[in-house]
């Protein structure tokens, strides 16, 4: 099986920063798209960013625009998204995903982390 797991979450105070990774077990995805998604208590899984398999193209959610950068790392199996000016309201869950479309949905993705917690406190 292939599987995505999340690093890098923990505690930081308002305006700092955090890098996300996501890694693979198994099989390379190098030639998937991959994106991160957030989910708050009470919210929706929320779109924050995502990256094309040969790393060209990217979208960001209008919340972190200017904020945060996706990137892929190494062989493009893998990726990253770099965190700054972190705000309170950025805390959440945050989920590595990975699909056969640059979507910017949950529906769009077919294969999800167990997520890594973000907390920003202000």
């Amino acid at each position: 099986q292939v599987q995505l797991v999340e690093s890098g979450g923990g505690l930081v105070q308002a305006g700092g920063s955090l890098r996300l990774a996501c890694a693979t077990s198994g099989r390379t995805l190098s030639s998937y798209s991959m994106g991160w998604f957030r989910q708050a208590p009470g919210k929706e899984r929320e779109f924050v960013a995502v990256i094309s398999g040969g790393g060209g193209i990217t979208y960001y959610g209008d919340s972190v625009k200017g904020r945060f950068t996706i990137s892929r790392e190494g062989a493009k199996n893998k990726m990253g998204l770099q965190m700054n000016n972190l705000r309170p309201e950025d805390t959440a869950v945050y989920y590595c995903a990975a699909g056969f479309r640059t979507g910017t949905t949950a529906g769009d993705f077919d294969l999800w982390g167990q997520g890594t917690q973000v907390y920003v406190s202000s």
